[in-house]
C-alpha cells in the first residue's frame, strides 16, 4: 500500500497536482484513462477541476476516483 493522497489541485491539460502524506509532490495525467467509459466525463473541464480529496484518494462527483496506488505508482514527481 502506498501513501494516500493529502491535497489535490487540477490543472489544465487533464493534468493533477497531487501531494501524498509522506510529503511527495507529484503529477498524475488523466489523459491516458479516458478510453475507459467511467472516466468520459473528466474531459469537461468544468467537470475535471471538481476534483477532491476524499479517502485518500482523488475524486469526482458522481463517485468517479482513481485508486490511490494508481495515482501514486502512476504519478511523476514535480
Amino acid at each position: 500500500m502506498n501513501p494516500r493522497v493529502c491535497a489535490v489541485t487540477p490543472l489544465v491539460g487533464l493534468l493533477l497536482d497531487l501531494e501524498f502524506v509522506d510529503g511527495r509532490r507529484a503529477r498524475f495525467d488523466v489523459a491516458p484513462y479516458l478510453h475507459a467509459p467511467v472516466f468520459a466525463r473528466l474531459r469537461d473541464p468544468g467537470y475535471f477541476s471538481r476534483a477532491v480529496v476524499s479517502h485518500g484518494t482523488v475524486q469526482w462527483p458522481g463517485g468517479i476516483d482513481f485508486d490511490p496506488d494508481t495515482l501514486y505508482l502512476g504519478s511523476k514527481s514535480s
